[in-house]
């Protein structure tokens, strides 16, 4: 087994456990090649909106804050769970503590070097899961089926050797409308660090892995475990960079993935 990689901040987001398109394996896997000082669950981790609607809850989602738990216990990895929309359920116990090493919050501000960054999911801002639930979760639903769809549709391009192909990731990048609303997002979340005295902003509810500046402002975004399985990770040397699971280098072997599930099924 590898030893794993070292980091001073991981920050991921939008796991969704509980629904169909989780990667719940790739994520454990992920957190087993690494280990650090802080871990961040920005929103969206478990998704009580699709276990409302008939979602199933397997061992390998629980397998996942198995391996949060030992995080805490073997390395006293501070955990920081920031409360998503499709986790809103968690409105009812926040702010939450227990210990000095796991909280639950709405947001979080987080001081890397020089500069503080803003921490929130980013859901504050779409109007659409703030003001028009209903809607919001027609859309889920529709982005539910797209991702079934897409299952199917990359089992026959991986029989055809071919790579992935997103169609959620597609629409967001041709249709007109998708894009403007994620500028505007990106923008709204910008001027929001800045109302709180921070140099940067980190976010993610779009699903949309990114790390750029707008204006004098970082902004950052973990992108998900759904499609993207991306993370943020803060290097000792106050470096940020998205990492993805497809970067084999850094993770674990087929063979380690598969022992891992494998003994915590057991359990």
């Amino acid at each position: 087994m590898k030893t794993p990689a070292q980091y001073k901040t991981i920050i991921i987001s939008d796991l969704h456990l509980g629904s169909e398109g989780a990667k719940a394996k790739e994520v454990v896997a992920f957190l087993k090649s690494t280990s650090c000082d802080t871990l961040i669950m920005n929103g969206d981790i478990i998704d009580g909106w699709q276990l409302k609607k008939g979602g199933s809850w397997k061992k390998k989602h629980t397998a996942f804050f198995r391996v949060v738990l030992k995080m805490i216990e073997e390395h006293g990895t501070k955990v920081i769970y920031l409360r998503g929309n499709h986790d809103d359920f968690l409105d009812q116990i926040i702010p939450f503590q227990l210990g000095k090493q796991f909280s639950i919050r709405k947001d979080y501000i987080l001081k890397s070097g020089k500069k503080q960054f803003f921490i929130t999911h980013g859901d504050i801002f779409d109007s659409v899961t703030s003001n028009m639930k209903w809607l919001a979760h027609l859309g889920d639903i529709g982005y539910t089926f797209l991702l079934s769809l897409n299952k199917l549709y990359n089992r026959y391009r991986a029989w055809r050797g071919m790579p992935y192909y997103s169609f959620s990731q597609k629409i967001k990048q041709q249709v007109k409308k998708a894009v403007n609303h994620v500028s505007d997002f990106e923008e709204k979340l910008a001027e929001l660090a800045l109302a709180n005295d921070c140099e940067g902003i980190i976010c993610g509810h779009i699903h949309k892995p990114e790390i750029k500046a707008i204006g004098e402002v970082t902004y950052m975004n973990s992108g998900d475990w759904v499609e993207s399985l991306s993370a943020l990770i803060e290097t000792h040397e106050g470096i940020w960079e998205l990492m993805y699971y497809a970067n084999e280098a850094l993770l674990l072997s087929e063979e380690d993935t598969n022992e891992l599930i494998l003994n915590e099924n057991k359990n």
